[in-house]
C-alpha cells in the first residue's frame, strides 16, 4: 500500500513537472524546475499549507504560506482551491486570495492578482475554469467566473464574468469571443482589440460614404 501511494505521488509530481516543461520553453529538465523554479516551490508549499488549512490548523497554514512568500515573492492564501498542473511563469508579485478557485491546467504570469474588491463577504475572489491563461500584470477582482479555455491579456483589469473560450482585454476589460476550444499558444500580445476593430469598421463606412458623395 505504501509503495503504491509512493508511486502515485511520484507519478503526480512528474506530471506537474512535465506540464511546466511543456509550457515553458526555457525549462530544460525536471531537475531544473524542481530545484530552481520559485513558482514550483510556492505551489508545493501551498499544497502543504492547504492540507493544514482544511484541518483547521490556520496558524500553521499561514506560517507555511508566509515563509513561501518571503522565499519566492509569490503569495498564495492556503484557503484557495487550486487544481492540478497549475503553472506560475516567473511568478514575482503574484497574489492569490483566500476564496479563489482555480481549475486544471491554468497558467498565470508575474504580477497577477486574483483578488477581491473589498466590497464582498464570503466568496470574495474569482473562480478560474480549466485551461485559463492570465497575462502578466493582470488583475481579476471579484467573486465571478472566468470560463474554461479563456485568456486574460497582460495588464487587463477584469471586473465581471468572462464566458468560456473568450479573451478579455483592456481597462476595464472587454470580452472578445474566440470560436473553438482550448488555444494552444500562450501569446500575451497578439489579442484582438475590440476598440480598434470598431474604429476600423467606422472608417470603412466613412470611406464608402465619401466615395458616394464624390460620385
Amino acid at each position: 500500500m505504501l509503495i503504491k501511494k509512493g508511486e502515485y505521488m511520484f507519478d503526480k509530481l512528474k506530471q506537474e513537472l512535465d506540464s511546466i516543461i511543456e509550457r515553458d520553453p526555457a525549462a530544460k529538465s525536471r531537475l531544473e524546475v524542481y530545484f530552481l523554479y520559485p513558482s514550483f516551490k510556492a505551489i508545493r508549499a501551498y499544497r502543504r499549507a492547504h492540507k493544514h488549512y482544511l484541518k483547521g490548523h490556520f496558524f500553521r497554514a499561514r506560517a507555511i504560506s508566509q515563509r513561501a512568500l518571503r522565499k519566492t515573492g509569490i503569495e498564495i492564501h492556503p484557503g484557495a482551491k487550486i487544481g492540478k498542473n497549475f503553472f506560475i511563469d516567473h511568478g514575482s508579485g503574484v497574489v492569490i486570495g483566500e476564496t479563489t478557485e482555480i481549475g486544471d491546467n491554468c497558467t498565470v504570469y508575474q504580477g497577477v492578482t486574483l483578488g477581491g474588491t473589498g466590497k464582498e463577504t464570503g466568496k470574495r475572489h474569482p473562480t478560474l475554469g480549466n485551461n485559463v491563461m492570465v497575462g502578466a500584470g493582470a488583475r481579476v477582482l471579484g467573486p465571478f467566473k472566468v470560463g474554461d479555455n479563456s485568456k486574460i491579456a497582460a495588464n487587463a483589469v477584469v471586473l465581471s464574468e468572462v464566458p468560456p473560450n473568450s479573451t478579455a482585454v483592456g481597462v476595464p476589460a472587454r470580452v472578445v469571443k474566440i470560436n473553438g476550444v482550448r488555444t494552444g499558444d500562450l501569446d500575451q500580445i497578439h489579442f484582438p482589440d475590440p476598440v480598434s476593430q470598431e474604429m476600423c469598421g467606422i472608417k470603412r463606412e466613412l470611406d464608402k460614404l465619401m466615395e458616394e458623395i464624390e460620385k
